[in-house]
Formats: C-alpha cells, structure tokens, sequence
C-alpha cells in the first residue's frame, strides 16, 4: 500500500468537486478499492501502486478537462474512470468557455477577424463604437493564452480620463478613485474565471488591472496585454505604452474614435499611433461598425440616432444655421 498526492491547481475547485462534493463522490464510488480523501486542492489516495499511479492519471484528464471547459458533467467523470473518450463539446469558433461552461465565440465576421489578427500579429488594434464587444473578445483571447499556457500573466489597463465626472470628487483612497474606470474589465473576467480562480489570479498579480499610468518603466514580457479605451490616451501615454512589449508577449489596443473624452486642444493618441503606424508590419487592425453592435438592439439605434443628429448638427453649423431654433424665439 502507497499514499499519492495529487494537487489540483489548474481547474477551479468548485468545478471540480461539484456542488455538495458531489463530484468528488462519485470518483470515490468509481474507485472503490481505494481510501480517497480530498481536502482545498489536495487529493490523498491511498492503495495499491498501480492502481493509485492510474487514479493520479485519471484525476489529471478530469482536471484538464474541467480547466477547459470550466465544468465537470457526470457523464465525463465516468466516461475517463472507464478510460472511454469523454464527448467532447462542440469547438469550432469557440475562444473559450467561460463560467459555468458558457461558450465564448466570435459571434460577428469582424470579432472572427480579431481571434485571427491577434494570432498572426503581435500587436492587434480592434477599433469601433460601443458594444461591439472588442474589449470582451480582447480579454477571451487574454484568458485563453493564460489557460494553455501560451503566456503567463495578463495585464489589462485603461486610461483614468473622467467622461463628465470629476475623480477627484468620487470618494474613497486612490484605487477606490480608479476602480469604476476599470470595472469593466473585472465584468468580463468574472464571465470567463471562476471567482475562487480569479481571486487566486488577482492575488498572485497573474491577472493585473491597472490604470495606464502605472506602467510607465515595465517591460511587459511574456504576457497579453490589452489596452482598452486607448482613444483616450495622450500621444505620450500610448508611445509610453506601446514601448512597453517584452518578448513572448502580445498587445491588444482598443478603442472608439468617436468617443475621446480628452480636452479638446488634446490630440488623442490612438489616432496619431493608427497614422503613424499604418505601414508597420506585424501589426492587426480591426475595424467594427455600428451593425456589429452585438449588446441590445436597442443600443445599434441608439448609436444610429446620434450620429444621424451629429450629421445634422455639423451640416447647420457649415451653413451658419441653428439647427433648433432656441426657445426664446419659439
């Protein structure tokens, strides 16, 4: 009789054991000659050397299986304790799975194209009006290089520029000053990592969220970087952080060229970088238009009606006109 230990430090425990530990009892019951018990991510198996060196096997494929596709059916755990082929989920187009199982795909031609620039390209820009799920899909493909292993951290960051609001005026210390510009990003992780997970990640700075400022003197290295909101960026800021590509790492840059929040005598740096560097190779460019606006219906025609209005707006101006005659002369 030897004792095995096995850890579980790739899928999350939740997955695994299964509500109740319910899955955690139905492997004892497929082992019955061996003494099983588990505790957080530690599995102590007792018995016979060959049988145990099959079990540390068999938990190993559960794990892998339950890492990718962040659930573990009944059906699978028995399929791999017979040493039968589980059936695999349907993969084509699916980034990943997210939590509880929920497949991530590209879900337009223009969100395919962005999974295909930022295999080819080490810098990938996916520009275009909200909703069109470029940062959701920018952060998929992040999680999807942290869990094959493709990179070992990911580092998300956005520019801190108020969009009418004051910081200063929000309360609380620096990161409560800066967190609701970054909750977007946490949104979308909590979609595609399990929370015991994430946490691990957070804490362990394998998942870093920061505002663009805190990465001025980083080489960022074998990591997927993901610029969001970068029309909001200075000239200085994005040079800044484009020089910040390490070896073994990725960049993807976001943003929406019709919505800068930077004072008006301000140029914004994702426009001059997309001039700058339309020529240089190894770099994707993704373009979404308002009919890849994949959020509710209603926000495509929202989107519609604002730019129909700013047409309007623009065209009276030119021609020296009001376009809404003021109330004092109604």
């Amino acid at each position: 009789m030897i004792e095995r230990i096995i850890i579980i430090d790739q899928a999350d425990p939740v997955n695994f054991y299964g509500v109740n530990n319910n899955n955690m009892q139905l492997i004892k019951n497929l082992f019955p000659k061996l003494r099983i018990a588990a505790r957080g991510s530690v599995i102590k198996v007792i018995g016979d050397d060959h049988e145990t060196s099959e079990f540390e096997k068999k938990i190993k494929e559960l794990e892998a299986y339950c890492c990718k596709f962040n659930r573990l059916p009944e059906d699978v755990i028995i399929d791999i304790a017979k040493g039968e082929e589980p059936k695999q989920l349907k993969m084509d187009d699916v980034i990943i799975y997210g939590v509880n199982g929920k497949p991530i795909t590209g879900r337009n031609p223009n969100q395919q194209r962005m999974v295909e620039a930022f295999a080819k390209n080490d810098l990938t820009f996916a520009l275009g009006p909200a909703g069109t799920g470029k940062t959701y899909i920018a952060i998929a493909l992040a999680v999807r290089a942290l869990k094959n292993r493709e990179a070992k951290k990911i580092i998300l960051s956005r520019p801190a520029v108020e969009a009418g609001e004051k910081l200063g005026f929000l309360p609380g210390d620096m990161k409560d000053k800066i967190d609701p510009y970054l909750q977007p990003l946490y949104d979308a992780l909590e979609d595609m990592v399990p929370p015991a997970k994430l946490k691990e990640y957070m804490e362990s700075n394998v998942i870093q969220i920061a505002p663009l400022a805190f990465m001025r003197g980083r080489t960022l290295s074998d990591a997927v970087i993901v610029l969001d909101e970068a029309q909001n960026t200075t000239t200085h800021q994005i040079k800044m952080f484009l020089t910040r590509l390490g070896m073994g790492a990725k960049m993807i840059i976001t943003g929406d060229t019709s919505q800068i929040d930077l004072p008006r005598s301000v140029q914004s740096g994702l426009v001059q970088a997309l001039r700058i560097l339309k020529d240089v190779p190894g770099i994707g460019r993704i373009e979404f238009g308002k009919k890849d606006i994949v959020r509710h219906p209603l926000v495509q025609r929202i989107v519609e009606a604002y730019d129909r209005h700013d047409a309007e707006e623009e065209a009276a101006h030119k021609s020296g006109q009001p376009k809404h005659p003021s109330p004092d002369h109604q």
